[in-house]
């Protein structure tokens, strides 16, 4: 198997076809499925399809309608199983088992929401979190007393950060680990109700030990966040240990093979060797140190190591989006209701016009959140296999992360909503699998980062690279860039911008249609619209820059949302890039030709649900806004033929479906009731319907 990105090998370059292009206009027959297959596999295939080769194994399989307390044990079952067979330690060092093949570890993990998002989450809670804490966080005298069993599952262990009263602000959890000199052990402790660990993944009853985030206190100083190892639970008797305690948080919306807990801590002792002490240490007689002497830096240097889970996350609802779409669009060309224009052979559903305009589109995203999905496992790899770590490419893939989580998991659970009403009654059913996947991933909204606080990461650094494009330029150049760009807005909000589009596109609508296919024209608006939102909030928060703490706080809250807007908008353009820029990897002229069509239709899609904002800003005349929708609704057209081969591509067999509806089961119904009714006919046995009498 191959532990290197194919990324690095040479491809020829292949011209985009751009408006004019005889080729957009072509017949083409189909996709090459196999080809773009192999695209879709990305920079680990081989890795892929192993792993997918033992997620058809029915071991692995989520049984339905099981009880809660028989969902966790079979996931726990198959997380051993895992442990045995299914080469999750590849990012761990070769001592262990390992490759230290960090990608190669996140591509195969992702491939698990096949069997059952449990066994992916509680796999992620085992070696993403927990062992991945020891890891990342411990240095060689923690690795060496505790990492060969979290790797085993010897020791079933949980990730103890989130808080009752503080999620997503780790910086401010209360529990606390306050060392004793006089016996060299840290005490942790739970000092209120609101510092409990909550949510924690093996917490309910199976993990026996946890990595613990709790503020580090020695010699009367608060060294802020770190992280412990401490045992909670007697491997024999299952019982809590002297002062742990803890409840189970029960059933829940979905993922319930987890056992999520809560943990509470009452002055338990732990050895001060417990201290996972890569970014900080405390010796014997109670004397801290770290090698990076700031403590917002070393805190956040600390959370970047464990950003893998929101790589794989980002990675697990791409492929939830594409089992649903795989599942309605098969069903979609199966299922017929309502008879048409044959006045015996009803409609297959996806030749309606709006059931295309449901799905075809949200497979458009899908494909895009897949190419951006690999550039930031790319990216995630590069950083930790040592290749190109630096503290810039660690902010940038920080950056990355909490850009694309928040759209794939909000695009997946619109997706699998939207599958599921396109499938009507049957997509109801649990044995459809659309229900339940769509239950599962509603917790990616908010676990490894509540979405819209990570897209309020990811405008702060936008506004911090807008600030930066100043810093190196004197007064007089600032104010005159200040000057150009307020002439661009002013010339932008005017009638004779727009009335240039009206001009240029009088008499020919195509042409306007191919202005918006052009890759320029879409990269333009995609572009423009970002740099616009950013540069108008960094201009309404420059009075923060000298006000007061409070009255800068209220300034910053009153932009927040247009902050989270512009996040969101920079996310879709990255999505447009990689998608734009996976095209060349394509080498098939007709399979070229369709995902460029697949491209566009999700570019396109993006402008159409912010018309608003171009026709505010000027930034399309009203003219050119209705042609997106014309020219949507004809992309929509050339695709149909295609829709099938788009999934299929996606490389999924029944044994990674496992949805009766896209079996071909309900083929077989059809082609059973239209052979009846035609032998009917046939016959003269038919009864003539009334409105024909009369």
């Amino acid at each position: 198997m191959t532990t290197t990105a194919p990324r690095q090998t040479p491809r020829p370059a292949v011209e985009t076809p751009e408006v004019g292009d005889p080729r957009l206009d072509a017949d083409v027959t189909n996709v090459d499925i196999a080809h773009l297959s192999q695209v879709l596999l990305g920079h680990y295939p081989e890795l892929r399809l192993a792993a997918r080769k033992l997620m058809a194994d029915e071991r692995f399989h989520r049984i339905e309608g099981q009880s809660l307390a028989d969902h966790r044990e079979r996931v726990l079952g198959q997380l051993r199983l895992l442990a045995a067979e299914g080469d999750v330690h590849r990012s761990f060092p070769e001592r262990f088992g390992g490759h230290e093949d960090h990608g190669g570890f996140l591509a195969r993990f992702e491939e698990l929401t096949h069997a059952d998002p449990s066994l992916q989450i509680k796999s992620g809670v085992q070696w993403g979190l927990f062992a991945s804490a020891i890891y990342h966080l411990g240095t060689e005298r923690n690795h060496d007393q505790f990492l060969a069993d979290a790797l085993s599952v010897k020791v079933p262990g949980a990730f103890a950060m989130t808080e009752t009263g503080h999620g997503s602000d780790v910086a401010a959890i209360g529990t606390t680990a306050t060392y004793d000199p006089a016996t060299q052990e840290f005490v942790v402790h739970t000092p209120f109700r609101a510092a409990w660990k909550d949510y924690l993944g093996n917490a309910g009853v199976h993990g026996t030990a946890a990595t613990v985030f709790a503020r580090l206190v020695t010699a009367g100083t608060d060294h802020g966040v770190h992280a412990f190892y401490v045992p909670i639970r007697d491997e024999d008797t299952m019982e809590f240990l002297p002062g742990v305690g803890g409840e189970d948080d029960g059933l829940k919306g979905g993922l319930n093979g987890i056992d999520n807990g809560r943990l509470w801590f009452d002055h338990v002792r732990i050895p001060r060797t417990n201290l996972l002490n890569r970014y900080g240490d405390v010796d014997e007689d109670g004397t801290y140190s770290s090698p990076i002497a700031s403590p917002g830096r070393r805190f956040f240097t600390m959370l970047g190591t464990l950003v893998q889970g929101r790589v794989s996350l980002d990675g697990a609802a791409v492929t939830a989006a594409r089992v649903g779409l795989t599942i309605a669009i098969t069903y979609g060309n199966q299922r017929r209701q309502f008879n048409g224009a044959s006045p015996s052979d009803e409609v297959v559903i996806l030749d309606y016009a709006e059931h295309q305009r449901r799905l075809l589109p949200l497979l458009a995203e899908t494909y895009a959140a897949g190419f951006a999905h690999e550039d930031l496992l790319a990216a995630f790899d590069d950083v930790f296999s040592g290749r190109n770590d630096t503290p810039e490419t660690r902010e940038d893939l920080e950056t990355l992360a909490a850009a694309l989580k928040p759209a794939s998991t909000w695009h997946a659970l619109n997706t699998l909503q939207v599958a599921r009403e396109a499938c009507g009654g049957a997509g109801y059913l649990a044995e459809n699998r659309l229900t339940g996947l769509r239950a599962d991933m509603d917790v990616y909204a908010t676990f490894e980062g509540d979405n819209t606080v990570l897209l309020q990461l990811v405008g702060k650094r936008l506004l911090a690279d807008y600030s930066k494009s100043f810093k190196h330029l004197d007064a007089t150049k600032v104010a005159r860039l200040v000057a150009e760009r307020a002439s661009d807005a002013a010339r932008y909000r005017t009638p004779l911008h727009r009335a240039v589009q009206t001009i240029a596109d009088v008499g020919d609508p195509r042409r306007s249609a191919g202005q918006l296919r052009e890759t320029a024209t879409q990269r333009e608006l995609l572009v423009d619209r970002v740099e616009t939102m950013v540069e108008e909030i960094a201009q309404a928060l420059r009075p923060a820059q000298k006000a007061d703490p409070a009255t800068a706080a209220a300034l910053f809250n009153t932009h927040q949302h247009e902050l989270i807007a512009a996040a969101r908008a920079h996310a879709e353009l990255v999505q447009w890039e990689s998608f734009t820029a996976a095209l060349e990897r394509v080498t098939d002229p007709g399979t070229r030709q369709i995902l460029t069509w697949v491209r566009d239709l999700f570019g396109l899609t993006v402008i159409e649900r912010n018309l608003t904002w171009y026709l505010l800003n000027g930034r399309l005349s009203a003219g050119r806004a209705r042609t997106v929708t014309s020219y949507i609704d004809r992309l929509l057209a050339r695709l149909r033929p295609h829709a099938q081969s788009l999934v299929d591509a996606f490389g999924y067999e029944q044994a990674h479906l496992r949805a009766p509806i896209a079996s071909g089961a309900e083929q077989d119904r059809q082609d059973e009731a239209r052979a009846y009714y035609r032998a009917q006919r046939a016959s003269g046995d038919a009864p003539v319907p009334e409105k024909h009498q009369r």
